[in-house]
């Protein structure tokens, strides 16, 4: 049975599901079914931009538009997009335009593509965005993504941001924006609650994560092996084929990046993370030397400044891509912490980012999370098609 249109969709759920009139996300629904008409009638449209703060509902719109599509499409984190990008151009090195040729691949499957949370942190990242994303809306790849940030402000205090500059263009000419600001956290609606955060300090709670772990592991076989992630062996507490147990340092403190966490989120249906330390922590003033490497190109003559990051500010980005992931995955994230979630980090150069990774953990604590999850292997970054 076919999806009901976006806006059908939408207006259902106001009347059957309880969702409160939202003069914002109706904006939106409207936006996402005048593509989706299009897209289905066979004409030329513009592809949809949604942003707001957390909570908002844009990725419930563009699932309801995703799942209303009988065209080739693809929903990826953006994440999985990246990585795959980076795998696909490492293979077709050596080919001429190489971006233009991956857009063309794209084109030769995807009618439209869908990401969620667009942000953009990472300068290798925001060059390749600034060719890439022109050369696919020229191949005629509808894109509806869901951002925290309007596109003018997407990397926006990022090194050399002249050079992604084409991509803000190509979105602004391309997609119709759509602002959800809604003065509501949706995800924080009530419901049955589930404890998934524990504090360390609470005695009574002492063997939380023991129990999780003993619960979700039951007879099957345990150990203490390392877990292999990417080309580094991870330590950690324990393991089963249910469930893995890391402490923060291990997890967040090593070399890894978000295609790692994919992949544990891969293997493994529920994820703990003990001994997580307060992470707030005032930021320090940075520096990069003259001639220097800055991860895409060298910079040719004097000290640039870098972010004012914090102690623990390298770790948080490998925090926040691991509970993005078991967010989008739909995984359960346990967790012990020195202190309340709310108190987890208040202070450092992260705490935009960190306020969609809080919304997301206290929507964890709740029954309706994780119902239906599925531990199916991502596909993204291994193919598009």
């Amino acid at each position: 049975m076919t999806a009901p249109s976006p806006l059908t969709a939408y207006q259902h759920a106001l009347q059957q599901q309880g969702f409160t009139p939202d003069a914002a996300q109706q904006q939106a629904a409207q936006m996402l079914e005048e593509c989706y008409q299009a897209l289905h009638a066979g004409r030329e449209t513009r592809g949809v931009y949604l942003w707001g703060p957390v909570g908002r509902g844009k990725t419930w719109l563009m699932d309801r538009f995703y799942d209303s599509l009988s065209v080739p499409s693809k929903r990826l984190h953006f994440h999985h997009f990246m990585g795959w990008v980076h795998k696909r151009l490492f293979q077709i090195t050596g080919t001429a335009n190489p971006l233009k040729a991956l857009a063309k691949e794209m084109a030769q499957h995807v009618r439209v593509l869908c990401f969620d949370e667009f942000f953009v942190t990472d300068i290798g990242d925001a060059i390749l965005l600034g060719g890439l994303m022109s050369e696919m809306f020229e191949q005629g790849v509808v894109m509806v993504c869901t951002s925290n940030l309007p596109p003018n402000e997407l990397y926006a205090d990022g090194f050399n941001r002249e050079r992604f500059m084409p991509a803000v263009t190509a979105i602004e000419k391309h997609m119709w924006i759509a602002r959800l600001d809604g003065a509501e956290d949706h995800r924080l609606q009530p419901g049955t609650p589930c404890k998934r955060y524990w504090l360390s300090t609470d005695a009574t709670d002492q063997k939380s994560l023991d129990g999780v772990f003993t619960r979700l592991c039951g007879e099957r076989s345990q150990s203490n092996d390392p877990v292999l992630l990417g080309h580094l062996q991870i330590p950690c507490v324990r393991r089963c084929s249910k469930a893995v147990w890391f402490t923060f340092r291990a997890l967040c403190s090593s070399s890894l990046s978000a295609l790692d966490f994919i992949s544990l989120c891969d293997r493994f249906p529920a994820i703990l993370l003990s001994e997580v330390p307060n992470l707030s922590s005032p930021q320090r003033a940075g520096l990069i030397a003259r001639g220097t490497e800055d991860g895409a190109e060298r910079i040719e003559a004097g000290d640039r400044e870098l972010p004012s990051l914090s102690v623990h500010d390298d770790s948080v980005r490998r925090f926040i891509a691991l509970v993005d992931e078991c967010y989008d995955r739909r995984i359960p994230l346990y967790i012990e912490a020195a202190v309340p979630l709310e108190d987890l980090y208040t202070e450092g150069y992260l705490s935009f980012a960190f306020e969609r990774a809080r919304s997301r953990l206290q929507e964890m604590q709740l029954q309706r999370f994780g119902t239906g999850n599925s531990n199916e292997p991502s596909e993204a970054i291994n193919q598009i098609t």
